[in-house]
């Protein structure tokens, strides 16, 4: 079974940056790809980045020239770096990663990010 463990959300203020990073475990089969995703209160969750096991990435319009996703494919590890925060970045951010040939979901407990004004 796939384990995935978040860490490092928290509270900052706008402008302000964070990093948020993520480990996978147990997995028997190849990591494709690995992203983070995010939902607000009363919204669904949406896509914010993903990096594909050959490194090619895909950003949603709202995150796109302030964060950058990065991933360690030898120790299965994917960091989210969030700059110029907005407080609409508020959510709770997960981690997913799809696993094997039919790219099986799996995701993590998932941090609180919160921006104040």
């Amino acid at each position: 079974q796939v384990q995935l463990v978040e860490s490092g959300g928290g509270l900052v203020q706008a402008g302000g940056s964070l990093r948020l990073s993520c480990a996978a475990s147990g997995s028997r089969f190849l990591i494709n790809a690995m992203g983070w995703y995010r939902q607000a209160p009363g919204k669904q969750r949406e896509l914010v980045a993903v990096v594909a096991s050959g490194g090619s990435t895909n950003y949603a319009d709202s995150v796109k020239g302030r964060f950058t996703i990065s991933r360690d494919n030898a120790k299965n590890t994917v960091d989210l770096q969030m700059n110029s925060l907005k407080p609409e970045d508020t959510a709770v951010y997960y981690c997913n990663a799809k696993v094997g040939f039919y790219r099986s979901d799996y995701w993590g407990q998932g941090t609180q990010v919160t921006v104040s004004s």
